[in-house]
Parts: structure tokens; C-alpha cells; sequence
């Protein structure tokens, strides 16, 4: 019997709702399963915390954190905090201390889902982004100068390391080279003519070591256009971190929305905790309603489960996802649907149940 232990940020808003499906579905998966076992420590880290102790965590959260195998992560954000205190005090803090450099967001019309692309199929939208995620834009350098007058300067610097760079494009080939699926690097040389630049030149280094993947490059705005007017030609891609972020908001309005957008946060070498979190943000406008699309939070157990080299439970898991959508009688309600967010946690695991005891 194998044993994990998962920390649990329900965080802000529906957070706290859709996390609950996903423990629900864990530990269904793993009593059917049979040798795995889940053991869940709760904190109640995020903006509510934040009101009350001035702190999005404890300070001794990343020292607690790192003796977990796995994180889950609700949403962090609500009114009254600001925006870039809420991401960067626990969110990035997390991601860059336990050195998640690998986000992966899988961009994938599962049967059964509707996309806002006419004529969209479960073949011509399914993709994984893998992003950048501990540097570019998102890393803490920058300055203001002069507040409040009118020469007053802003800098935010991008920072793109060599090895930060590599290691990312060069886990991107090994997928594709794993799939065997065309690679798509995304980036924008023609503007941004020191990080962009350098992206290129990395990835035309590392492509030499991978003859046969085969390759394709855009510049981002281009790549906007395409994952619009054709998405059938991306397969796996790899970009930086900003440009990630954008561009999978978007991937996900062509995949059934936000309410599916599942992602990961990866430390390839587990030397850290990795983290798994549905990316759709705390929704505070309908947090309390039970109304919230947990099916993203479950996706998220789905790659959790990869993670950990469960990859057959895992495929259950978004197999099951897929059966509820093509059924179309549990529904959220952003789906269409009149369910409530337990009702549809409640539906994937008597999926669960019928496939894995079939």
C-alpha cells in the first residue's frame, strides 16, 4: 500500500468547493484502486488569512510544505486584497521556491464539450502547453522611480537564464519526442530583441539534439491567430511564462471554457512538492451558490495522478470527466447545466465506480 501525503489550500471563494470533488474523487479512485492511499492536511492559507495576520501564509509554510509529496490548490483572490499580493505572496512564492518549472496546462475538447471554435472537434483541439514557470516576466525584478511625478519610471524585468530556458524547451522535446507529436515553440523575437532572442537561439540549439522531433516556431501574436482559426496544428508547445499564461485563457474558451482549465505545476526531479490546481481563479461572485464547475479541480487529480506514475488512474479519472459531458445529465452550470458543483462531483464517481468495477 503506497501512501501520499497531500497538502490541501482550499484558498478563496470556490475554492474551497471544488477542491472538496476533488478529494472526493481521490479517495474513490484510490479505495478502488487498492494500493494507494491518501492522507490530507488542510491549511487555511489565502486571502481571509491575509485580512486577518497580513500574510497570504505562515512563515513557516515552505518549510511545512516540503514534506509533502503533492499540493492542492484551490484559488487564491478576493476583493479587498490586491490582485498581485494575492498571486505573488503564495501562489509564485510556491511555485519559485520549490522550483516548479514545468506548468502544464492541457488544452483538450473532450467529447461531449462545446467549443467557441464552429465545426471544433476532440481531434483538432487537443493539446498540452508547457510553460515556463519560474521566470520570464513573472520573476520579482523590476523598480519604480519617482512616484507620483511626471518623470516617474516603471521597469519590469523579464529574467531568462540559460538554464532556466533550456530545461524547459528540452522538456518539451522529450514529450514530443515521447508522443511523437509536432513541437510548437511560441515567443516573439521580432520586438523583444534580448529574451526573445535568446528563447530562439536555445531552442534551434536544443532541436539539433532531437532530429526527429519535428518543429514549427511562432511569434505570439501569430500563434494567437492560429489557435483561433486552426488549432489543429498545435500539438505539444512550449513558451515562456507571461505568454503562457495568455495564451492557455484562451486555449480553454476553445476547450468548453474555464471550468475545464485543469493545470500543473511540475519539480520534474520531485526533488519539491509539486502543485495541482484548477486555474479558473476564485470566482467570488458566485462563491457560496454551490453552482461552481468542479471539473476542472478534478482534472487536476487526473494529472495529479500521472505525477505520481499512476497514469491508468489518472486516464480513468478523465475518461470519467468525458462520460459525464457526453451523458449531459449532471451538468454545471456554466456547461448548461442546472447541477450544483457536489451533484456533479457525485456523478464522476459513480462513473468512476461503474468503470474501474466493470
Amino acid at each position: 500500500m503506497e501512501r501520499k501525503q497531500i497538502a490541501v489550500i482550499p484558498g478563496d471563494g470556490i475554492g474551497k468547493e471544488v477542491v472538496q470533488e476533488g478529494i472526493k474523487v481521490m479517495e474513490k479512485v484510490a479505495s478502488l484502486a487498492g494500493n494507494l492511499k491518501f492522507s490530507f492536511t488542510y491549511f487555511p492559507w489565502g486571502c481571509e488569512y491575509y485580512t486577518k495576520h497580513g500574510k497570504m501564509m505562515a512563515d513557516d509554510a515552505l518549510d511545512t510544505l516540503r514534506s509533502f509529496d503533492a499540493i492542492y490548490l484551490g484559488a487564491v483572490g478576493y476583493p479587498g486584497v490586491p490582485d498581485h499580493i494575492s498571486l505573488r505572496d503564495l501562489l509564485l512564492v510556491i511555485r519559485q521556491e520549490f522550483d516548479q518549472y514545468v506548468n502544464l496546462r492541457p488544452i483538450k475538447l473532450l467529447q461531449g464539450a462545446k467549443s467557441t471554435i464552429k465545426n471544433a472537434t476532440s481531434e483538432t483541439v487537443d493539446m498540452i502547453f508547457i510553460r515556463e514557470n519560474t521566470e520570464g516576466e513573472y520573476y520579482d525584478a523590476g523598480d519604480r522611480l519617482f512616484h507620483g511625478k511626471p518623470e516617474e519610471i516603471v521597469l519590469q524585468t523579464g529574467v531568462f537564464s540559460r538554464k532556466g530556458t533550456e530545461r524547459i524547451i528540452r522538456y518539451a522535446f522529450e514529450v514530443a519526442k515521447r508522443e511523437k507529436k509536432l513541437l510548437t515553440s511560441i515567443s516573439k523575437a521580432n520586438a523583444l530583441n534580448y529574451s526573445m532572442v535568446f528563447w530562439d537561439e536555445i531552442f534551434e540549439e536544443i532541436s539539433k539534439e532531437y532530429p526527429e522531433v519535428e518543429t514549427t516556431s511562432y511569434l505570439v501574436d501569430a500563434a494567437a491567430l492560429y489557435l483561433v482559426t486552426d488549432p489543429s496544428q498545435f500539438e505539444v508547445v512550449v513558451t515562456s511564462n507571461l505568454f503562457g499564461d495568455i495564451l492557455t485563457d484562451l486555449g480553454a474558451t476553445l476547450a468548453g471554457g474555464m471550468g475545464l482549465a485543469a493545470g500543473a505545476n511540475i519539480n520534474p526531479e520531485k526533488k519539491y512538492p509539486s502543485m495541482f490546481e484548477p486555474v479558473h481563479g476564485s470566482a467570488p461572485d458566485i462563491a457560496g451558490k454551490r453552482i461552481a464547475n468542479p471539473l476542472a479541480a478534478i482534472w487536476s487529480v487526473s494529472q495529479m495522478f500521472d505525477h505520481f506514475g499512476y497514469e491508468q488512474l489518472g486516464k480513468y479519472v478523465l475518461d470519467a470527466i468525458e462520460a459525464l459531458l457526453v451523458e449531459g445529465k449532471v451538468l454545471p452550470h456554466d456547461l448548461g447545466g442546472s447541477s450544483s458543483t457536489n451533484e456533479v462531483g457525485d456523478r464522476v464517481v459513480t462513473i468512476l465506480e461503474e468503470m474501474m468495477q466493470g
